[in-house]
């Protein structure tokens, strides 16, 4: 076994084999002796497969014609030809036939069309075709055969805002084989084959169509795998490890960016193309949403090789294939770190971050959840963090924030009960305070102030239930019905209302801006993004202006909520002060959303302080900086 390092070689899984029927373009009433019999015989027994048919309408050794007509089918790893008589003309004993060819090579490739041209002679009275190589192709000359050649670019990287890449290079090792080294291909894919679980016939073809002097990718492993085969792939002789760094290891984000692997025997029967042993695939995260645009479309060469150097004569045709690219993200790298760091000590917490003047998504962590299945698309009640949403349409319903409200330890709107989960500092509060100390007894009381409609309206503002479209799963949270003061008062204290971190860290950045933004994840390729059909165009929700009067208020109660109220452990000593609320736990969870200078955060607790993990990701941050 050799083992190598160079560039190494893909193409795309193959196409199935579909033959066309041919009657309507080679078949008439044509008179005995005519050159229409041969051309007809000769198309139809190559494009059906039946070589010695063609064979036996030239005037070559049919044994020899056969082999070579059959050859063209396995140079090419042809899943079919088509073939359309173009022009036939005649003057004596010889004539000339003109075809147009239709090269189906497989793989996700494109047709391959060229014209050829079929001399013909008039042989003991019936008409042959004079053989020779080039009536396969006008190109193709004695020695000669004909190959494809695929060209791929490798993977290339998810990046973060700066440019720098959100992975990691790992090794991967390709096994592969150089044709010209191999005495005996077909005893060679056999063995890798049944190493390998990979389908013997496929891994031969790519081979036998190989260029005999390129490297010919096979099969891909990771350094597990690779490390558990390593013995049997060494027994195999002309075997050839190539080993390459691609930018697979995810950072953080880990599971927003996601993760790659080699493709599998099962993973590249499911896909059918353009991916094929030899490549990687993206099992989640971007690195799947992208996997296209990431990996490429793999480009081809059909050249003639002389068979005696195994040196490329002309090329023929060529597909450059569609380019790869990285994708851009709006992930801070230096947030996220102080993301991890904030979570590290809980036990289970999601926090994101978002730019509060763009949307743009900061930094997404977790600990002990999923970061795409909890931080952007969980569905979780939201507590009292959601009386920001409420308070906006209280505000603007005529409520003053000096208006004085009973907090009990306990409270019956509309047969809804409600309960203080700590202690208040007073059983009667001003609304002020009972939004910084998250006093739900005293926020359910004022459903009655408001009606469903401006408590509705005002979540809209806020993005709530927007239907905004990011490439991985996400969630903008929803509203209840609400015909019932117990409704009401229930989504006051966010009790009946679902929404995910990200949706609340958008509340908070709405807040702080003054307008709300749809969240945004990549930059590069820019949205709108195609739907699941991939061609109807999905177009993010327009920014949603706030009431500037409302918001200066809600900043005014977001700042008390962490210099007076119950979000007074996210307070920052120096730098930018600190804006956000607690809300009163829901199902053992805690919330805090808030922002201080650019940077708006949601965060999600169980089992301990959301304020503190704010503030320990904003001291984080400031470290960094």
């Amino acid at each position: 076994m050799i083992v190598r390092s160079v560039p190494g070689r893909r193409r795309i899984a193959a196409a199935a084999l579909a033959l066309a029927a041919t009657a309507p373009l080679l078949t008439g009433c044509l008179q005995e002796a005519s050159p229409h019999d041969a051309v007809r015989d000769f198309l139809v027994g190559w494009q059906s497969g039946d070589h010695m048919l063609a064979a036996r309408r030239t005037d070559g050794d049919p044994a020899e014609v056969a082999k070579a007509i059959g050859d063209v089918r396995l140079d090419l790893d042809a899943a079919s030809f088509r073939f359309q008589v173009t022009g036939i003309t005649s003057e004596g004993d010889t004539a000339e036939a003109r075809y147009r060819a239709e090269v189906d090579l497989g793989e996700n490739n494109p047709l391959w069309v060229y014209d050829g041209v079929l001399p013909l002679h008039l042989v003991d009275g019936q008409w042959k075709v004079r053989w020779s190589p080039s009536v396969l192709h006008p190109k193709l000359g004695p020695g000669q055969r004909l190959a494809v050649e695929p060209t791929s670019g490798g993977r290339q990287p998810i990046l973060d805002r700066e440019d720098d890449p959100l992975q990691t290079n790992a090794v991967l090792y390709v096994a592969g084989v150089t044709p010209a080294t191999v005495d005996d291909p077909q005893k060679v894919c056999a063995e890798l084959a049944k190493v390998t679980g990979f389908a013997q016939d496929r891994l031969f073809s790519r081979v036998r169509s190989a260029p005999p002097k390129t490297f010919v990718p096979l099969v891909t492993f990771g350094r597990q795998k690779f490390a558990e085969l390593r013995a049997e792939l060494e027994a195999i002789d002309g075997i050839e490890i190539d080993q390459q760094e691609q930018p697979v290891a995810p950072a953080a984000p880990k599971q927003i960016v996601g993760t790659v692997s080699a493709v599998t025997p099962e993973t590249e029967q499911q896909l059918g193309g353009p991916q094929r042993a030899g490549d990687s695939i993206g099992l989640d995260g971007l690195q799947k949403a992208y996997q296209d645009r990431l990996t490429g479309a793999t480009g081809t060469k059909v050249v003639t090789i002389d068979l005696k150097t195994g040196e490329t004569v002309t090329k023929l045709a060529e597909w450059p294939g569609r380019a790869n690219a990285p994708v851009s993200t709006t992930i801070d790298s230096r947030l996220q770190r102080a993301a991890e760091s904030a979570v590290s000590a809980t036990r289970r917490s999601a926090l994101v971050a978002v730019k509060p003047a763009t949307g743009e998504i900061l930094a997404v962590s977790t600990k002990g959840m999923h970061q795409v299945k909890d931080a952007l698309a969980g569905k979780f009640p939201a507590g009292s963090a959601f009386s920001v949403v409420a308070a906006d349409a209280l505000l603007k319903s005529g409520v003053k924030t000096t208006q004085k409200l009973p907090c009990p330890q306990s409270r019956s709107v509309g047969g809804a009960r409600f309960q203080l989960t700590r202690e208040a500092s007073s059983r009667t509060l001003s609304f002020r305070r009972s939004f910084t100390e998250g006093c739900v007894t005293a926020l359910a009381a004022l459903a009655r102030r408001v009606e469903a409609s401006s408590l509705v309206a005002s979540a809209t503002a806020y993005g709530i239930g927007s239907e905004w479209t990011l490439p991985l799963s996400s969630y903008s949270g929803t509203m209840p019905g609400m015909r019932s003061d117990a409704a009401k008062a229930q989504a006051i204290v966010g009790q009946n209302v679902k929404v995910s971190p990200l949706a609340m860290a958008l509340v908070a950045g709405a807040v702080a801006s003054g307008t709300w933004h749809p969240p945004v994840l990549v930059t590069s390729p820019a949205q709108p993004l195609p739907s699941d059909d991939g061609e109807t165009v999905v177009r993010q929700p327009d920014p949603v202006r706030l009431n500037a009067d409302t918001v200066k208020t809600l900043r005014s109660l977001m700042r008390a909520g962490v210099t007076s109220g119950s979000a007074a452990a996210a307070a920052a000593t120096t730098g930018a002060p600190v804006h956000g609320i607690v809300s009163a736990p829901v199902d053992g969870r805690s919330w805090f959303i808030g922002w201080r200078g650019e940077v708006a955060v949601a965060v999600l607790v169980e089992g301990g302080d959301p304020a503190a993990v704010a503030g320990a990701f904003f001291r984080y941050a400031t470290a960094a900086s």
